[in-house]
């Protein structure tokens, strides 16, 4: 007969583990994760739960099971690599009227423990009675199909209301979070703008309406304070509204004044987090943004208006003069001053440089100069936005990886 599926709620409710191999390895994690308050019974334990008694989440007596351990518990686990051991634990449990489940005998157990899965609030279990391994397939088809967003319903009754700051990433549709891609499969109105990953858009429902919300660099452009009211607008007509950004919406993206707008008339807002290319570009590239020995410390500035500037708050200067790595977004039209400044206030001419453009995309480049030479190189290379300028020594660690990855092989 099929089994009964039901979702237990074990908050603050005493669950006994018996064993402390991999099995147990593996569920008690899960148990900590709803709550449950977890008595482990075994004379030995893995590193990783080692961890977790050590941090006082679990309750361990090291030693072997004895009878009488079963009592006061909602749930029991008899997980040892020894049949007689979990024998007498379901025996024990059964007779208390404790449900029990035991790892190495479907048939003997009186509970099963599904393939089970988490994708935001959604719990996932699958069930193919003692066929472990084909469950878990189907439940990672059913996770991840929750995660991308393609078996997200935009009618649920807990539909999220009011505006979402998704972060996009860096433009590899591959790197938007996971929340961020439920979320945008909720929506009934999606405002982006040319930084965000386009083709998540291909996966919206037809009814979904999509606002381009594009500054396109020296051209056309939708004022910030429009894009406000768009946000406003569409909340106040009952739709939830995701405003799609590249990067992360808080790193140079303007979500802060979004949020504040939406504050000031009453829209709920939901900001979820997004990867910024600030970090994610460089390391596309193969740079890491610090490295014990070369650089402890990274800048991320905005170079919108140039050094010098009415406007600028940066200071330059101190830039000049340390030594961490520099990541300089939207810089490209501005690079001869600042490279200028930079030299000016301290850095060296031959201070290694990086631009990389159309950084995680398909047409990804990288063009690698130094500091006196930059500006002229990507003149010369037509490098054009968006692009990301990395300046610092961690260049140099790139370097030596590619050629260490170009020497494997080589008969020496």
């Amino acid at each position: 007969m099929p089994p009964y599926l039901l979702g237990l709620r074990l908050g603050g409710r005493r669950v006994l583990v018996v064993g402390g191999g991999r099995v147990a390895q593996r569920r008690v994690p899960a148990l900590l994760a709803a709550g449950a308050d977890v008595v482990l019974v075994s004379p030995h334990v893995t590193a990783s739960l080692e961890g977790l008694i050590d941090a006082g989440r679990v309750d361990w007596r090291a030693r072997r099971y004895e009878r009488g351990d079963c009592a006061g518990a909602w749930l029991v686990q008899a997980v040892t690599d020894d049949a007689k051991v979990n024998a007498a634990v379901v025996a024990e449990a059964e007779a208390a009227r404790i449900w029990a489940v035991r790892s190495d005998d479907a048939e003997s157990s009186p509970a099963w423990t599904p393939a089970s899965g988490q994708a935001g609030d959604a719990t996932v279990g699958v069930l193919l009675g003692g066929d472990p391994r084909r469950a878990a397939g189907i439940r990672d088809a059913v996770v991840d199909g929750l995660r991308s967003g393609g078996l997200e319903s935009r009618h649920s009754r807990r539909k999220p209301a009011g505006v979402a700051l998704v972060g996009g990433g860096p433009g590899d549709p591959g790197l938007i979070t996971v929340r961020g891609r439920q979320l945008l499969a909720m929506a009934d109105v999606v405002v982006t703008d040319r930084l965000a990953p386009g083709s998540l858009l291909d996966e919206l429902a037809d009814d979904v309406e999509v606002i381009d919300a594009a500054k396109i660099p020296y051209g056309r452009t939708v004022t910030q304070e429009r894009i406000n009211e768009h946000l406003v607008e569409q909340a106040r007509q009952g739709k939830f509204v995701v405003r799609l950004k590249g990067g992360d919406p808080f790193v140079f993206g303007r979500g802060g004044e979004e949020a504040l707008h939406c504050a000031r008339h009453g829209i709920p807002v939901t900001v979820v987090p997004g990867i910024t290319s600030a970090v994610a570009v460089p390391s596309a590239a193969g740079i890491p943004v610090t490295h014990r020995g070369v650089a402890q410390e990274f800048h991320v500035v905005s170079a919108h208006v140039p050094p010098g500037h009415a406007e600028s708050t940066v200071d330059w200067e101190a830039l000049g003069r340390a030594n961490g790595t520099l990541v300089l977004l939207m810089a490209v039209e501005r690079m001869a001053v600042i490279a200028a400044a930079l030299m000016r206030y301290g850095r060296s001419s031959d201070t290694l440089v990086a631009v990389i453009q159309d950084g995680t995309l398909p047409g990804q480049r990288t063009l690698t100069a130094t500091l006196g030479t930059v500006a002229g190189e990507m003149a010369a290379a037509g490098v054009r936005p968006p692009a990301i300028v990395v300046v610092g020594d961690v260049v140099g660690v790139a370097r030596e990886i590619e050629l260490i990855r170009a020497d494997m092989g080589r008969d020496p």
